[in-house]
């Protein structure tokens, strides 16, 4: 059937209004840094298969950041570039109604919020599509996103804001690689969090960049001998240097601990 010009206008109105009953938009992020995002779950309700992950920690439960943790949606993790940062998740009112109604959308309760270490990717092509690019997507250990909303929501609407990151102890820094190419493993960092940029040095060396081989581990393809110093700078453009933080007579597999931001 043909249809003039009237007609196909008045067939789109009709559509945008059905489209504008039937959504459930979530509310326009709150002042303060609040951007929209959405939370999923992955793992066992005990947050079994979740301790490992795309930044290289071999542990979050051992290395201190326990189950609040979360995989970070492709746009979010900057090719292991967010590895460390921390995140505020709050619960966000959603509409659900053409009147306006808000319904709490699983949360325990809405403005509830819970904060994450960015330690994994969620990758692209996961179920749902929710962290295919451009989404901001944090998908988390059950355990985290049980603290913030109901188990069978599955999918909840959330405000997110980067904040810093509280730790306890200094930067920590475990060795790995062979003698020509070392690797460092990097966590347990304050302040920002999320490390742009690593120097190392020996008692017998000038300072050498360091370059990210993935996640949190950085390398240098340089035969180091002796205590090694780091100056680690965090996207915040903040820098701490600490000296000899990994001891003289160190060893692969080992961890050491150095200076922290305060």
């Amino acid at each position: 059937m043909k249809m003039d010009a009237r007609s196909g206008m008045k067939l789109a109105v009709v559509l945008l209004v059905h489209l504008a009953l039937c959504a459930s938009p979530v509310f326009g992020a709150p002042p303060g840094g609040w951007i929209n995002g959405r939370i999923t779950y992955y793992g066992s309700p005990n947050g079994g298969g979740t301790q490992g992950g795309a930044c290289g920690y071999q542990n979050t439960v051992s290395l201190g950041y326990g189950f609040m943790t979360a995989a970070l949606s492709t746009t979010l993790f900057k090719g292991g570039a967010a590895c460390g940062a921390c995140y505020q998740l709050q619960c966000a009112p959603v509409s659900e109604t053409p009147s306006g109604l808000l319904k709490r959308n699983w949360c325990w309760q809405v403005g509830r919020s819970i904060l994450v270490t960015a330690t994994n990717l969620c990758p692209p092509g996961s179920s749902g599509g929710w962290c295919n690019p451009p989404q901001h997507h944090f998908d988390l250990p059950m355990p985290a996103f049980l603290a913030l909303a109901r188990r069978e929501g599955g999918v909840v609407p959330v405000y997110y804001r980067k904040v810093n990151c509280a730790r306890k102890g200094g930067i920590r820094f475990t060795v790995g690689g062979n003698p020509w190419f070392l690797m460092i493993l990097i966590h347990n960092v304050g302040g920002a969090g999320d490390v742009v940029a690593v120097k190392v040095k020996c008692p017998t060396s000038g300072w050498y960049d360091m370059y990210r081989n993935w996640g949190a581990l950085w390398t240098v393809q340089k035969k180091m001998n002796g205590p090694l110093s780091f100056a680690i700078t965090t996207s915040d453009g903040r820098t701490v240097t600490t000296y000899n933080a990994v001891g003289n007579g160190w060893k692969f597999g080992q961890t050491w601990e150095g200076a922290q931001y305060r």
